[in-house]
């Protein structure tokens, strides 16, 4: 019998950044400071050592021109993956994203093809501010053109990323931070997942919760104490990739359960959440028993101090609450409970 093995999330992607680079001499991995003594999280560990600096190499600090030149060499053969510290820098490329890379396949009548992928790192760290704690995910899925992944754990890291690198479409993949130090079990060999496929993280029969990105974490704490405490059984339906969606694994879950509490990982006012309530209403109204509700960052920048910015981003306990909500339950007391035990293991890029 195999022995199962357990890495991190940053080990899973690092295996598949060797494995596509190995397998693919087209691939090659650039941005600004990748090749730094931190190598983006340690996701680019032994890459340069192993194929030096044509095929990975930091750049200036140019993102228009960075993402221009990597449609330039996605429509020449090549499979460029560009690196963001922060996605909140993708928004100095937008022009080039939106109006060029999105447009490539559908312009030409699907005679060329962009196999260009970006990853961009989202989620608070230490107290970011404003500037550098966006996520932005239904900015890019708003977009026609462009597939957008957000792997949760190690296993759909390795796998979504391999895909995403392999896909003749330009592809984002939006890594949230404090993911990097998950454990989960991954195969040694290679293989990929097929985009736009969900992935049901727990079973459960009560309600439904569809949770985006680091949101799984807190909603799997938030499926703890609603069995514990009151004997709920949620189930927690990951999208992995919002464009395109899994709309069919989130309708059966929530004609089994009844009830729905979409926790996105973005803002509330326009974002993910909204477009999932709204698909899940016009096609499961028949079959909910409570309105839909919705956790998500409130509508506003995020704060930079530590007590406030603990307000800011919701948790399980937050999910905890929409769940009883929706099941008219009485709450929970959750006083002993610690909702911010993760931040302790992120000690910055350095």
């Amino acid at each position: 019998m195999t022995k199962k093995r357990y890495i991190t999330y940053e080990e899973a992607l690092n295996e598949a950044l060797l494995g596509e680079m190995r397998r693919n001499p087209g691939v090659f991995v650039y941005g600004i400071d990748v090749a730094d003594h931190k190598r983006t999280f340690g996701t680019g560990k032994g890459l340069l050592e192993e194929f030096g600096p044509e095929r990975y190499f930091s750049t200036p600090l140019s993102e228009d021109a960075l993402t221009g030149f990597g449609l330039g060499a996605a429509v020449n053969g090549l499979h460029p993956i560009l690196v963001h510290i922060r996605v909140d820098f993708m928004l100095l490329a937008m022009n080039q994203l939106i109006n060029m890379v999105a447009t490539e396949r559908y312009g030409s009548g699907g005679k060329t093809k962009a196999p260009f992928t970006i990853r961009a790192i989202i989620g608070r760290g230490w107290g970011q501010g404003f500037q550098h704690s966006k996520s932005l995910q239904s900015f890019f899925a708003h977009v026609p053109g462009l597939k957008v992944v957000m792997p949760t754990t190690p296993y759909d890291a390795k796998g979504l990323l391999a895909a995403a690198i392999r896909d003749e479409n330009p592809t984002i993949v939006l890594e949230h931070r404090w993911l990097y130090f998950q454990k989960g079990e991954v195969p040694e060999e290679p293989y990929v997942l097929p985009i736009g496929v969900a992935n049901v993280l727990r079973k459960g029969s009560d309600a439904t919760v569809v949770a985006t990105s680091w949101m799984n974490v807190e909603a799997s704490h938030a499926a703890d104490i609603l069995e514990k405490e009151r004997g709920v059984r949620i189930e927690i339906i990951d999208p992995r990739t919002i464009s395109p969606l899994d709309d069919e694994a989130i309708f059966r879950s929530v004609r089994k359960t009844g009830h729905c509490v979409v926790a996105d990982y973005d803002w509330r006012n326009c974002g993910l959440s909204a477009e999932i309530a709204a698909r899940v209403s016009e096609t499961c109204y028949g079959s909910l028993r409570s309105p839909i509700q919705r956790v998500a960052f409130p509508d506003t920048h995020c704060p930079t101090t530590r007590p406030l910015e603990n307000v800011f981003y919701p948790n399980a306990k937050d999910i905890v609450r929409a769940v009883e909500k929706a099941l008219k339950l009485k709450p929970i007391n959750l006083k002993k409970e610690n909702f911010y035990s993760h931040e302790h293991k992120f000690t910055g890029p350095f």
